[in-house]
């Protein structure tokens, strides 16, 4: 495994096994928070919480689907990337994905509350693998259907916007995950635009 995705990984653990002793205040102080929140509420948004949610999760099958695609995606795209670009590239998709996380929190005048885990960044390094490795082959878990990873990145895409969209399974940061997806494609855009004026 790469480095800097294996200190992802162990960093996500790190946090989640904290969470088990001091989740509240883990929440409260590191979760990304609506702007919306009362003034008197004892919780609420605050500057580094855009990068510290995506290391806390909601429970343990959340942890695990998110390692997993860290684990499958990220050690590839750090390769291509090198690690200080794969980290750079990894927390622009982290930030992007609060960034949208608030604005459409915003603008839907949702209720307050918290929104945790590492998807933004997850769906920023499966956005790269479909434009890098767009042939490789990759499996649907339901159903188990083969499908290159361009078509796979594209349909995810699409679904997470379906339900965003239509308000589908709540509690999912359908926006979030877009925003991840939205930041990565531009990261690479000003690198390859820079690569070609050089």
């Amino acid at each position: 495994m790469a480095p800097v995705t294996q200190a992802l990984l162990l960093a996500n653990i790190a946090a989640f096994m904290l969470q088990n002793f001091a989740e509240p205040q883990l929440i409260s102080y590191f979760a990304l928070w609506p702007l919306n929140v009362p003034p008197d509420s004892p919780v609420g948004f605050r500057p580094w919480q855009i990068v510290t949610y995506a290391f806390l999760h909601g429970n343990l099958m959340h942890l695990l689907f998110n390692m997993f695609a860290l684990y499958m995606f990220g050690s590839d795209i750090e390769r291509v990337f090198g690690r200080r670009r794969f980290t750079i590239y990894y927390f622009v998709c982290v930030i992007s994905a609060a960034i949208a996380q608030l604005l459409i929190a915003a603008v839907g005048n949702w209720p307050p509350y918290p929104t945790v885990g590492a998807s933004g960044g997850v769906f920023g390094l499966l956005l790269a693998f479909g434009l890098y490795f767009p042939r490789r082959m990759l499996m649907l878990i339901f159903p188990p259907i083969p499908m290159p990873a361009w078509l796979f990145v594209t349909l995810y895409g699409a679904l997470e916007l379906f339900l965003g969209i239509t308000g589908s399974n709540e509690g999912v940061a359908h926006f979030a995950h877009l925003g991840g997806m939205l930041g990565g494609y531009l990261m690479i855009r000003s690198w390859r635009s820079a690569s070609r004026l050089r």
